[in-house]
């Protein structure tokens, strides 16, 4: 049976009282498969969902526990909100971590706005520190998440520029010392919340490819282009190896996808907007990946990012393998079209080709 949904009026009233919504009765993880949740968005009610999709992987609690430090990490590729993940769903997100009594913030470290490295229709790598800035400042305060951080009483950092410091990745595909912003060494628990999309290199970007947004600009270039160079080495889509390392550089423990509109076509911002209504969540970012790209109608095999996690030991490796809890696969999967998927070998020559 399910529960009742409030409405938004009930459950502004419950969160001002302290009470986000009517306590659900949170399912143990104690399956043997990694478990993702997946929850139809009912009535444009955004934050039952996620807290509905959190509930059904055990509650915040239960995820958090011993971790006192949360980074949020959107997908803010440039300042244009049908692109990017919708600051409802951060709010939300943050809201259950504070409840919980969790130190929060908002990381990201965006790739392009205009004026700072975009000139009419050309988009430049850069490294400059005061370019950076100024972008990813605008990108934050365009897309409305200034003002949430102040409403919620949490930081918002530039991955782009600060204090970074130098990581080791063992076994590492592509990089074998990564830098990063120290926030992130300082976090417990980052949790990234994606919004849907295809993408021309990746095939999909969902929690994991969103870390490519974690790469600082002041090292790998303000598009990452410095960074696709390398990676591209190594394999095609100059993305995938690199998203593992950072990955595993990182302390990423919750994907919680925005589901609530998504990009079909040419991703990761000339795709065309669909109506998906769904919020997909999981502590497995590989698994919630898997069945978020599932629901988008890719097979795992598809997808070289999942090949290349399975390859550095990362599970599960067949969807079969996963435990979904809430709505089932088969009832809100939806068929995108895809991308036209090029190698980095040709992007690098009629994209982001110069330096600002």
């Amino acid at each position: 049976m399910r529960a009742t949904q409030p409405s938004r009026r009930e459950f502004l009233s419950a969160a001002a009282a302290g009470a986000l919504i009517p306590r659900l009765s949170a399912a143990p993880l104690n399956s043997t498969k990694p478990v993702v949740s997946i929850v139809k968005i009912q009535n444009g009610n955004i934050d039952y969902a996620v807290e509905h999709a959190i509930e059904l992987l055990g509650g915040i609690r239960s995820l958090t526990q011993g971790k006192e430090r949360v980074m949020l990490k959107p997908n803010l590729v440039a300042p244009t909100a049908s692109a990017t993940t919708k600051p409802a769903v951060v709010r939300s997100l943050a809201r259950l971590m504070k409840g919980a009594h969790k130190h929060v913030s908002i990381g990201e470290g965006s790739a392009f706005a205009p004026p700072f490295n975009v000139q009419g229709s050309e988009v430049f790598r850069t490294t400059k520190k005061d370019l950076l800035n100024g972008l990813q400042q605008y990108v934050f305060d365009q897309l409305g998440y200034t003002e949430l951080a102040r409403s919620l009483r949490v930081p918002l950092i530039n991955l782009h520029t600060g204090e970074l410091v130098d990581v080791k990745v063992p076994g590492a595909f592509v990089f074998e010392n990564l830098t990063l912003h120290r926030s992130l060494m300082e976090t417990d628990l980052l949790c990234s919340v994606p919004m849907m999309k295809t993408h021309t290199l990746a095939g999909v970007t969902l929690g994991m490819k969103n870390l490519i947004g974690v790469y600082p600009g002041a090292v790998y270039q303000a598009v990452r282009g410095r960074m696709h160079d390398i990676a591209s080495r190594i394999e095609p889509s100059g993305t995938a190896a690199a998203i593992v390392d950072m990955v595993r550089a990182n302390k990423l423990g919750l994907v919680v996808v925005d589901g609530s509109s998504a990009m079909e076509g040419d991703g990761p911002a000339d795709g065309t907007l669909v109506p998906m209504n769904l919020i997909v969540a999981g502590a497995n970012p590989l698994a919630t990946d898997m069945i978020s790209a599932a629901l988008m109608g890719f097979a795992p095999a598809a997808i070289p990012t999942f090949t290349w996690a399975n390859k550095a030991g990362l599970r599960p490796e067949r969807l079969e393998d996963i435990e979904v809890r809430g709505e089932p696969v088969e009832s809100t999967r939806r068929r995108f079209a895809r991308p036209r998927i090029s190698p980095w070998s040709f992007v690098r020559n009629v994209w982001a080709t110069r330096e600002i």
